[in-house]
């Protein structure tokens, strides 16, 4: 066989060999598309049916419903899906979740005032009136006791019930008087010291920093800073001026309550 014969059967041998391998290529990702496209389906609608023949639906093709919770619709009879998500027609992955919200029918309950009671008073007045507490909010309210409801949604006798939930808002009591706290920076540590004293604040620690150019015991930091709003617990920390290694005050023991009016401080 001459050298010319030779390199024409390599190139056909190498032009069989290409053709094959492309054709395995495209084999195999037909292959893989249609197994991918064969693990999905197409979400049905379910809304409008009942709980249990959406679970069989969704069961029947791979899928696992969720239910996320129930509401009141009028729309709807009891025990029937009300929304659905994925939304129908969505191309969905065998395995993955339905999530659902079912319906309570109409509302057929009358909504009790709570307000002014406690919370363990609004709970149980709640469950004998077919309802449950939802969300319990808490806030200072001026003027309300510690743990009294001030406000519910929904309101009392309310016509529209989307929820089986009576969500209310629980007071704190009123909030603690609180006050514009003083710049002490530049004055001395036992001044400082005495006129929180005298009125019913406590004094943390006093750490002694390198300050040159400041008196020795000048205050030199602060903590809280000043102009921050402060309450009558409030405790503070200085920094005063000294040498490294001055020992730090020791801290003040508690003391009595504060003034209504402290001076010097603004409320």
């Amino acid at each position: 066989m001459s050298v010319r014969d030779r390199i024409l059967t390599l190139f056909r041998l190498l032009l069989l060999f290409t053709v094959l391998l492309a054709v395995a290529l495209i084999s195999a990702i037909t292959t893989i598309r249609f197994t991918i496209r064969g693990h999905q389906e197409t979400m049905p609608n379910l809304v409008g049916r009942t709980l249990e023949a959406g679970q069989r639906i969704s069961s029947s093709l791979g899928l696992e419903t969720k239910i996320e919770g129930k509401v009141f619709n009028n729309q709807y009879p009891a025990n029937s899906i009300v929304s659905q998500v994925p939304a129908a027609g969505t191309r969905i992955k065998v395995g993955q979740h339905v999530h659902v919200l079912v319906s309570l029918g109409q509302p057929r309950v009358k909504v009790p005032d709570v307000v002014g009671a406690s919370t363990r008073a609004a709970q149980i007045t709640a469950i004998q009136d077919g309802l449950t507490v939802g969300d319990v909010a808490a806030i200072h309210w001026p003027g309300s006791a510690v743990d009294r409801v001030v406000a519910q949604e929904p309101p009392p006798s309310s016509a529209e019930v989307h929820s089986p939930a009576l969500n209310v808002l629980v007071s704190l009591g009123s909030a603690p008087e609180s006050y514009k706290c003083p710049d002490f920076l530049g004055r001395s540590l036992p001044e400082v010291r005495r006129v929180l004293q005298q009125h019913g604040f406590k004094v943390g620690s006093a750490t002694p920093i390198p300050a040159p150019g400041k008196p020795l015991g000048i205050i030199v930091g602060q903590s809280p800073e000043a102009g921050s709003r402060i309450e009558a617990d409030a405790v503070f920390n200085f920094q005063v001026a000294g040498p490294p290694g001055t020992a730090a005050a020791p801290p003040t023991q508690p003391t009595p309550p504060p003034a209504a009016n402290p001076p010097n401080v603004s409320r």
